[in-house]
């Protein structure tokens, strides 16, 4: 019998990025030899910060979904130590990262990343997924040039009419019926609002600084203020039909602003565009990373060797020894509550492999649907979403938890979230 996927199937090959609770280093699958990015996060961190949800949801989102312009989930699995998702290796860097380098995008560069980002919107939405992070730090470049949206952190599941209301994303990217819905109640918001963070990163990208000075700082009442005041300053520049469509996009009502493929494809900035060449990535990009070059901070890897307390590389040796060592003491200690949360977790991971659910679907094996898990979930663990911080790139996201009804809540505060207020 096969193996289950696992830490040793891959070859770590160097760090690349950390978040709040995970961090991310190049692998290669050792009998494909494919390359892939590696996100792993500590299990008891992320039981002590109240983040194991955030990992749930995220991997919850990622198996069932599959697009062009998205950094899509491979694998995922689990160790003693840490939880793994295994995703597209993009080598391009984030947008982010290129402004910090002074990077001028050219008004065509930029257009290619709003259609692209624009059908990855659409099928997030054809899918009832609310994004609630759009931002240069989440979208990231392959090595041609081409946009993929990253990071379901904080993502969500609208059905039916339904709407969020928890107050989630980055604030400088958060449209006004957030804030709006946190404020004063009433209706919520729905999909809508990531067309509002992805018209803040279009002129962000483009200008080298968002539409609204806004800062983590700054307290929600004061926003709502802002945005009921303040007009935005377009660059006289740049083209009138971009003005036009960025002000759809950055139109504080959400009725009337663009939110959807359907109106991006009426506005006449983007009348030219071939939409199944968008798809089928043959529009050549404006700006194209340099090959050369690993276009990330250098330090990560420093970091990794010679700060981490757990390094990767030293892993295998480490769970041998701890096993040992669980093993040999009393098991009655005082780290039995962390213990039975972890159990409870290690229980509740869900295991993954879109390698082995491809091959079965081209085998014309797959039998209903569910089998994404390929069958080997360590648990139907069913976690509802719920807002809460997120990995940030400049600015601290703030969220509010929504309620709860997973196995997670027999650990009380250390495992579980408090219900919504």
């Amino acid at each position: 019998m096969k193996k289950r996927m696992n830490f040793d199937h891959f070859q770590i090959l160097r760090a690349i990025g950390k978040g709040s609770f995970g961090k991310v280093c190049i692998v290669q699958k050792r009998d494909t030899e494919k390359m892939y990015a590696m996100k792993y996060m500590n299990k008891q961190q992320c039981i002590e910060r109240d983040e194991v949800r955030n990992v749930f949801r995220e991997l919850e989102i990622l198996q069932d979904i599959e697009h062009v312009f998205l950094v899509n989930l491979w694998y995922s699995f689990q160790d003693e130590e840490d939880m793994f998702m295994v995703v597209d290796l993009l080598l391009g860097g984030d947008l982010r990262y290129h402004l910090q380098q002074n990077v001028q995008f050219t008004e065509e560069a930029v257009k290619l990343y709003l259609c692209e980002m624009t059908l990855a919107l659409d099928y997030l939405q054809s899918q009832h997924i609310i994004h609630r992070d759009i931002k240069p730090d989440n979208i990231l470049l392959d090595e041609q040039g081409h946009a993929h949206l990253t990071d379901f952190n904080i993502a969500t599941i609208i059905k039916d009419g339904e709407r969020a209301t928890a107050l989630a994303g980055t604030k400088p990217y958060m449209a006004p019926e957030i804030f709006q819905s946190f404020v004063s109640g009433g209706t919520g918001y729905a999909f809508e609002v990531d067309w509002w963070s992805l018209g803040v990163t279009i002129f962000e990208v483009l200008r080298g600084w968002r539409p609204y000075d806004i800062h983590a700082s700054n307290s929600v009442e004061s926003l709502m203020q802002l945005f009921s005041t303040v007009s935005v300053q377009y660059c006289n520049s740049w083209h009138k039909d971009l003005i036009s469509l960025l002000r759809k996009l950055l139109t504080v009502n959400p009725e009337h602003r663009f939110c959807s493929l359907a109106h991006m494809q009426t506005a006449p900035y983007l009348s030219d565009v071939n939409w199944d060449a968008v798809y089928e990535k043959k529009m050549e990009a404006g700006f194209v990373p340099n090959k050369g070059r690993l276009h990330c901070d250098p330090t990560f890897e420093l970091e990794e060797m010679i700060l981490e307390s757990r390094p990767l590389h030293k892993k295998k040796k480490r769970l041998a020894k701890n096993r040992s060592r669980d093993n040999s003491k009393d098991s009655q200690s005082e780290n039995d509550y962390l213990q039975e949360c972890l159990e409870v977790v290690q229980q509740e991971f869900v295991i993954f492999n879109r390698e082995k659910l491809k091959r079965r679907q081209e085998e014309g094996c797959m039998v209903g649907e569910g089998e994404g898990a390929e069958g080997e979930a360590e648990g139907e663990g069913d976690p509802d979403r719920e807002a809460e911080e997120a990995e940030g790139g400049t600015e601290d996201e703030e969220t509010e938890p929504e309620p709860e009804t997973s196995k997670l809540s027999m650990c009380g505060s250390v495992c579980s979230s408090p219900g919504s207020s």
